[in-house]
């Protein structure tokens, strides 16, 4: 089970539709997935015991100290776009 973690500025609604934009992802994809949604400033800290952390492009510098060997930051130009989770999903954590 691969576990994610969406984070976004204030950890209220873009973080929870980002969640629901990527669980549709994963299943697309066949990927066991445990997620959960939080603000950036949270994530910052919960970020090393997440396989992957989503987030807006603006805020992946929050995430720059995290080892990205274990943990991989993807980080979305439209967090409504299932087409761009979707291709980075494929590029950052599958390697295609």
């Amino acid at each position: 089970i691969m576990k994610v973690l969406a984070a976004c500025g204030s950890g209220m609604g873009s973080s929870q539709i980002i969640k629901m934009k990527i669980t549709n992802v994963f299943k697309k994809l066949n990927i066991p997935l445990e997620i959960h949604h939080c603000a950036v400033s949270e994530a910052k800290t919960l970020a090393p015991n997440y396989d992957v952390v989503v987030c807006s492009n603006s805020l992946l510098d929050v995430f720059k100290n995290v080892d990205q060997s274990k943990t991989k930051i993807i980080g979305l130009k439209n967090l409504l776009s299932e087409k761009e989770i979707e291709e980075k999903v494929r590029e950052i954590v599958l390697g295609e």
